[in-house]
């Protein structure tokens, strides 16, 4: 039984990775042959698509030094490494870009490209806010351009084949998953405003967000912890487990009802965001007994005891068995009474990133749309949203799926969107 039934996730995997691969690799490396991309954002992130981007034409980012190393590394020369994005908008040649700026530039640079009729790449997650992502679907779908987003997990077999097992119910109806985001980061201290590096333009930098003034520990990777610029440990890692539990759970629309306990635990230091949360969300599709759908994310960003000793994953529990499922190349799958069904472990390795960012080129050159589509990218990023709104005001929300507003709770709605520079600035997308 065992032996079979793992014979199938082989053959359901490999099915799948051709379906990823096979079907589109070869007309995808024709599109990347005459495609010319732009890079928006030269950090940590963008080293990662390195060999993976022909026909690169520009660079960009505020800061020199990262500008200069991605200008060596995509063989782009001086004249086309920017500091200013509008400079590969403007560019006619140039038909798709890839985002990996901090989070809160994602969706701006995104629809100003969408807008400039350009594909967009954006990483997770693609917004920094919940009216932010509507207003990204939007641009993707008035301009009739590609929108991928950096969850490359739609993208890999081993992850696709077993969730493919779980729709086929394999562990009988799935009625709640749950994922978890467990590591020890690091105290990033108390420090205290100063001069910006002279080789970074730092009011390119905060660009649409509200102003605040330079601080080391709130600048490269840092912002992340702050909610100016980044969008927390919910926000900055939790999608990827976020998506694949949505995904497994069958859930195609947003939750109804978020509850959520956190706080700053552990660290003493500047951060604004929580390092322990705890958040359940439910999915009501009706009124009818068996609708209801819970997904729970926990997140501790201060210990290195992992659930199944792996940092991120996911449980999916059926009416007929269990499922244990990791990015980091874990499957366990257990029947009632907790008989084991199948296991599997693969060699770690990344993300399928490059299957990805292929998927992203054949979608362009076909016309469907990509894997991890804007729309789904919107629905697992507004999961982390909602979690971060809810921890900071200590109370349950009730959430309207179809308006995207929380019901009845002004403070809450207020916390959709975010407070943008005072004064304007060009990249504040319109309607918000």
């Amino acid at each position: 039984m065992i032996h079979d039934t793992r014979r199938k996730f082989l053959k359901t995997s490999a099915a799948i990775g051709l379906t990823v691969a096979s079907s589109s690799v070869g007309r995808a490396q024709a599109a990347n042959d005459q495609l010319n991309v732009g890079l928006i954002g030269c950090g940590r992130r963008s080293e990662s698509y390195v060999g993976l981007l022909p026909g690169v034409r520009y660079v960009c980012d505020p800061d020199q030094e990262h500008l200069a190393k991605a200008a060596k590394e995509f063989g782009v020369p001086e004249a086309r490494a920017v500091t200013d994005l509008r400079r590969i908008l403007d560019d006619k040649t140039v038909d798709a870009v890839f985002v990996a700026t901090p989070d809160h530039w994602h969706a701006p640079a995104a629809i100003l490209a969408c807008d400039a009729g350009k594909h967009v790449y954006v990483e997770k997650p693609c917004s920094h806010n919940v009216r932010e992502g509507r207003l990204l679907v939007e641009a993707a779908r008035r301009n009739n351009v590609v929108v991928q987003v950096g969850l490359q997990s739609r993208s890999g077999s081993f992850i696709g084949g077993a969730i493919q097992r779980v729709h086929e119910g394999i562990i009988g109806d799935v009625l709640m998953a749950k994922a978890w985001n467990v590591q020890h980061r690091k105290n990033i201290g108390h420090d205290q405003p100063s001069d910006p590096p002279p080789q970074v333009d730092y009011d390119m930098w905060v660009g649409p967000a509200q102003w605040l003034p330079y601080q080391a520990n709130r600048f490269h990777y840092n912002w992340h912890w702050w909610k100016n610029f980044g969008t927390g440990g919910s926000g900055g890692d939790g999608p990827h487990e976020i998506d694949y539990a949505r995904w497994g759970l069958g859930v195609t629309t947003h939750p109804s009802r978020v509850v959520a306990l956190g706080g700053k635990y552990f660290f003493d230091d500047d951060r604004d965001f929580c390092d322990t949360q705890t958040a359940v969300f439910e999915y009501p599709d009706h009124d009818a007994v068996g609708s209801q759908r819970q997904l729970i994310y926990e997140q501790r960003l201060w210990s290195t005891n992992y659930p199944h000793n792996v940092d991120s994953g996911v449980e999916f529990y059926g009416t007929k068995g269990q499922m244990f499922l990791s990015k980091r190349g874990k499957l366990e799958i257990l029947g009632e009474r907790n008989r084991k069904i199948d296991s599997a472990l693969v060699k770690p390795r990344p993300q399928p990133l490059g299957k990805h960012i292929q998927d992203f080129f054949d979608a362009i050159r076909t016309g469907r749309r990509p894997h991890a589509d804007i729309e789904i990218g919107h629905l697992s990023a507004t999961i982390g949203h909602l979690a971060n709104v809810a921890t900071e005001l200590h109370r349950s929300l009730d959430f309207d799926p179809t308006t995207e507003q929380i019901v009845g709770d002004k403070e809450a709605n207020a916390r959709l969107s975010r407070r943008y520079r005072e004064g304007g600035y060009w990249s504040i997308p319109k309607g918000v």
